[in-house]
């Protein structure tokens, strides 16, 4: 490779400039073969005519032919007054990037130490070229390591691509960086600007960055609405979503296909049938032809609120059915319990030509589990890749376990286990323990948590597991070492919780939080009903009240 000193010497050439002191700026352009990189005498010569650049060496031209191997490397120095410096331009294929990286590196070292001097971008139509090319070319990390150390203002058409690039591609600190740099530099963003940082924090979960930008809009667009009503829902605070999106209406905006698709998925987290219905008679008032994301969402809303026949009127008036409108009704059957339904959509899904995808299978092995269908379970499991070509996932085995277990195959469902690909997976020792559990194999259950407890210790989730599976039993010892082991260490269990809707309010009932307004007459119902269902014959599983009182004492 060509030595450090000897690129120096060539990109110097002071002997050459017959008036140095000229104020009109000075260009040399060389060129080098690529291979050339790879040998010990490389030779770069100056082009004879040092102020021509020819058009197969243009920036543009070297960008279009980026992946073609037999492309040259151009390296351009500029003269400015204060003598030779300027920037480097170095358009490589792939093959010789580590190369060329290397090489800058050292000159860079090189300039810490005096020995050559390279200014950084001034010119700004330059260093937005430059900016631009990189983004073109999908290097966002450089340019923005680039556009942080120049320290200098960019066009807002320069900044807009580079914010966007970061949020196609989730770079979401990169993205900070840039919003950093602007207010180091004293840019001001005007306000589409704006709208594009506010989309970038909403969809990197920062919502209070997200919202002071919003709330300095001068004019709040439909975009900046479904940006923040979206990220509350991604972030599950679906209230406040839905309190956004009311606000939204109250200002006289008319929601989109985006506004919908946030509102029925908020709907279906908090099972509020009511508001979900008031949404959808807004899509049709509106006019809106809904795409497949929102039938999907609007079909789960319906499902989830406990009313599986509109959401089957839902599928049944779309006109466009693909494998997510069809994945969406099998999950809603099985949601309720509904197997037949479940395999019979399936099949009338395949007749009709569509395959199925990883998630269709996962909820018809689901389905399968429920139903005690072991022969059709393991069938269904063969043909995904058999038949279909669908890589069975770390879910797809655990769904596999638990069918097993709930059929009381346990050894079974552990020897499945052991020579499953998966056996580094929490998830597939967390459904042997449940299905343990279930039949209160003290054997099994021990070595099942061994391996559970190996992965991630400090999941709460896996100590609640293992705590309800011991009380299930009645060893009380161990349940209360559990929860000391917990609170010992420092993990904490989010409470559980129901939510019932009365009248357009959801009422929240949290586990061993008696903070309800109306605590004292539900009780005095459930004793009541309690009372009913015992002279019905009905015998409470007393092991389950225990380990409630056991964990609200803890």
């Amino acid at each position: 490779m060509l030595k450090l000193s000897r690129m120096i010497s060539v990109l110097s050439l002071r002997p050459a400039i017959s008036n140095p002191t000229a104020a009109a700026p000075f260009s040399l352009y060389f060129h080098c073969q690529p291979s050339t990189l790879l040998g010990k005498t490389t030779k770069i010569k100056p082009l004879k005519n040092p102020n021509f650049l020819p058009p197969s060496l243009s920036l543009t031209n070297s960008l279009a032919n980026y992946s073609k191997p037999s492309n040259a490397n151009h390296i351009r120095g500029l003269q400015t007054e204060s003598g030779i410096s300027g920037e480097i331009h170095v358009i490589v294929g792939p093959m010789f990037a580590g190369k060329t990286t290397t090489l800058l590196k050292r000159m860079k070292l090189a300039s810490s130490n005096g020995r050559f001097q390279g200014i950084s971008i001034r010119n700004s139509c330059h260093l937005d070229r430059t900016l631009k090319d990189l983004c073109f070319t999908g290097r966002i990390k450089e340019a923005v390591g680039i556009l942080c150390r120049t320290g200098e203002k960019v066009h807002t058409e320069t900044y807009s691509l580079l914010l966007q690039e970061c949020i196609f591609r989730k770079e979401y600190k990169k993205g900070r960086r840039i919003h950093w740099q602007m207010i180091v530099v004293g840019f001001v963003p005007d306000e589409y600007l704006k709208i594009k940082l506010l989309i970038m924090y909403a969809k990197a979960g920062d919502l209070g960055t997200a919202h002071i930008l919003f709330d300095t809009l001068l004019v709040k667009t439909l975009i900046s609405w479904n940006a923040m009503i979206a990220g509350y829902v991604q972030k599950c605070l679906e209230e406040l979503g839905l309190s956004l999106y009311h606000e939204m209406r109250q200002c006289g905006w008319i929601p989109d296909q985006y506004t919908f698709a946030s509102v029925f998925r908020a709907c279906s987290s908090l099972a509020t049938l009511d508001q979900g219905k008031q949404a959808h008679g807004i899509l049709i008032k509106s006019q809106i032809s809904p795409n497949i994301v929102i039938i999907s969402a609007l079909m789960d809303m319906y499902f989830k609120c406990s009313s599986p026949c509109d959401g089957f009127q839902v599928f049944d008036k779309s006109s466009d059915r693909n494998v997510i409108t069809w994945t969406a009704l099998i999950s809603g059957y099985g949601l309720h319990g509904r197997v037949s339904d479940v395999l019979e959509s399936f099949h009338q899904m395949i007749n009709e030509g569509i395959r199925p995808n990883q998630i269709t299978f996962l909820a018809v092995l689901s389905a399968c589990s429920h139903g005690g269908l072991v022969l059709e379970g393991r069938e269904y499991f063969s043909s995904m890749m058999r038949d279909y070509g669908v890589q069975p996932r770390n879910k797809h085995y655990a769904v596999m376990v638990d069918l097993l277990g709930r059929a009381g195959r346990l050894e079974e469902a552990y020897a499945f286990v052991q020579t499953s690909p998966c056996k580094e997976h929490p998830a597939v020792w967390g459904a042997l323990l449940g299905a343990c559990k279930l039949h209160g194999n003290m054997d099994m259950i021990k070595l099942a948590a061994k391996n559970f407890f190996e992965l991630e210790p400090e999941n709460a989730g896996k100590y609640v597991v293992l705590s309800n599976a011991y009380a299930t039993s009645g060893l009380w010892s161990n349940v209360a070492e559990i929860r000391c082991l917990m609170k010992g260490s420092g993990i904490k269990k989010e409470p559980g919780y129901s939510m019932i809707e009365v009248h357009k309010e959801a009422n929240f009932f949290f586990m061993g939080h008696n903070t309800h307004k109306q605590t004292e007459q539900i009780y005095c119902i459930i004793r009541d009903l309690t009372c009913i269902l015992k002279d019905a014959g009905y015998v409470p599983e007393l092991s389950i009240e225990l380990e409630q009182i056991t964990a609200a004492q803890h």
